[in-house]
């Protein structure tokens, strides 16, 4: 076996020579490496600039553009509570009870509690929002709902 992996070589022509740019009149590729007299792409650091196209006015620069991206906006995962009637009643759900149940992805930043569907058990919540109706529902069956204070 090891006289066999001591003979394994690439097959013929899948492996070509580097070229070896600026050696001399003989190489072929002396002088001028191949990139010509002058001009924008034989100058040295000239590589592809994303976006660049020559000169002409660049696609993201010719196209308009409208409204505001706010930087700091928050994405909620939503979370029913006709889906919490999983866990039971008197139990504490926060944000790993709700990873673990499968309700908001691992990378959840913020989790919102809305009212659809129905809850018959008395919950504590802790989550970063909750909507009117859904507090209220809460809260009609005993349950409490705890703010958390997160910077988001």
């Amino acid at each position: 076996m090891s006289d066999i992996l001591s003979k394994l070589a690439p097959p013929p022509g899948s492996r070509k020579k580097a070229k070896r740019l600026g050696r001399g009149p003989g190489s072929g590729l002396g002088k001028t490496s191949g990139k010509g007299q002058k001009g924008q792409r034989s100058r040295s650091g000239a590589g592809n600039l994303r976006g660049f196209e020559g000169g002409q006015m660049p696609l993201q620069r010719r196209l308009p553009k409208r409204g505001f991206k706010n930087p700091f906006r928050v994405v909620f995962e939503v979370v029913n509570l006709g889906s919490l009637e999983r866990f039971d009643a008197g139990a504490v759900v926060d944000l790993a009870a709700l990873v673990e149940a499968g309700l908001v992805s691992k990378k959840a930043k913020a989790v919102k509690i809305l009212a659809k569907g129905d809850l018959t058990k008395k919950l504590t919540l802790k989550a970063d929002a909750i909507s009117g109706q859904a507090l209220e529902k809460l809260t009609s069956l005993g349950g409490s709902f705890e703010e958390l204070r997160r910077n988001l």
